[in-house]
């Protein structure tokens, strides 16, 4: 039979914005129940040295993920390695479904489920995801020691992970169709001066090549943006780090969104447009994207679904009165 699970807020989601919502929450005595998702940490668990971070010079992004997470458990977040697959928004209390068959039934509702990867849409990048191809170096980049390699992008994400790479491959190619990167100035510096790595401007991708028995990547094929000339690079790994788009499976047909699938919030607020559910981090924040804005915003959502359940038990109680008084 399943379990049902009643909180007066219901946090989805596990990276910063999540886990300071679950502190806050249990300091207003809420009783949060925080379900992690899919990638338990989010983003920053597949980051290794997080330098933006105040208090910490430089910090492992596992190590800051499961301070997080012990200092929300501390507080007395309920926290569960569980997976959200579906919300009613029609009533409230809101009642959530899951991966595992538990019922959580919830006054409030906090999203925080972050953002995933992008991928290029390629027919051949999907044929060697996980056997060259890859969105994540620090998940993937130990098995290419001493080996030649590419990296699509030229965002933060592209340079820090050209960057992390340099730590095992022999040579990387970060292809980039334009000729300037959007990258923070430290971080390009750093790229530039870096003797391993090698800038490719104004190519896009159009092909992974590889063998098939056994499945593995052996090269690209990339194109100039301008001219259309193919060029062909020896590689056996490709990392894609062309950005990231909002998680948004469980509320995309439900909630406003823009600016490609993040979440709408009200001026100054993490209201969303439904009463009592509430969005923070990189599901809504399609501006800044940083571990610290996130954060904070995670604290916006709980003491904005404190103030809620408090408005709501007020009416709640004042409309029992009446009624009293009526009869």
């Amino acid at each position: 039979m399943a379990e049902t699970k009643r909180t007066k807020v219901l946090i989805i989601g596990s990276g910063p914005a999540g886990y300071t919502a679950g502190v806050y929450a249990s300091r207003a005595m809420l009783n949060p129940i925080l379900v992690q998702g899919i990638e338990p940490g989010g983003q920053l668990t597949t980051t290794t040295e997080v330098e933006n971070w105040p208090g910490d010079t430089e910090v492992q992004g596992p190590d800051l993920m499961i301070r997080m997470q012990d200092h929300a458990k501390a507080m007395g977040c309920d926290i569960i390695g569980d997976i959200i697959t579906s919300v009613d928004f029609s009533n409230r209390p809101f009642v959530a479904q899951s991966d595992s068959g538990t019922e959580y039934v919830a006054d409030a509702i906090i999203l925080a489920t972050g953002a995933r990867a992008k991928w290029l849409g390629l027919p051949s990048e999907e044929k060697f995801k996980g056997f060259g191809v890859s969105a994540c170096a620090t998940c993937d980049g130990f098995f290419y020691r001493g080996q030649e390699i590419v990296v699509i992008g030229g965002g933060n994400t592209a340079v820090e992970e050209a960057l992390f790479l340099t730590n095992f491959a022999s040579k990387v190619t970060l292809v980039h169709r334009r000729d300037e990167l959007r990258a923070e100035k430290i971080l390009i510096d750093r790229l530039m001066k870096n003797p391993k790595i090698e800038p490719l401007w104004f190519h896009e991708l159009v092909e992974v090549y590889g063998g098939d028995s056994p499945l593995g990547v052996e090269g690209v094929k990339v194109k100039h943006t301008k001219t259309g000339e193919l060029t062909d690079i020896q590689a056996k790994g490709v990392f894609v780090a062309i950005g990231h788009a909002p998680a948004n499976e469980l509320v995309r047909d439900v909630l406003e969104t823009h600016m490609g699938g993040y979440v709408v919030t009200k001026p100054d607020s993490t209201e969303t447009s439904i009463p009592g559910v509430f969005a923070a981090g990189d599901l809504t924040d399609y501006k800044y994207r940083q571990a610290v804005t996130s954060a904070g915003m995670g604290c916006m959502a709980a003491l904005e679904a404190e103030r809620f359940i408090a408005e709501t038990e007020s009416d709640t109680t004042a409309e029992t009165i009446i009624s009293a008084v009526a009869e």
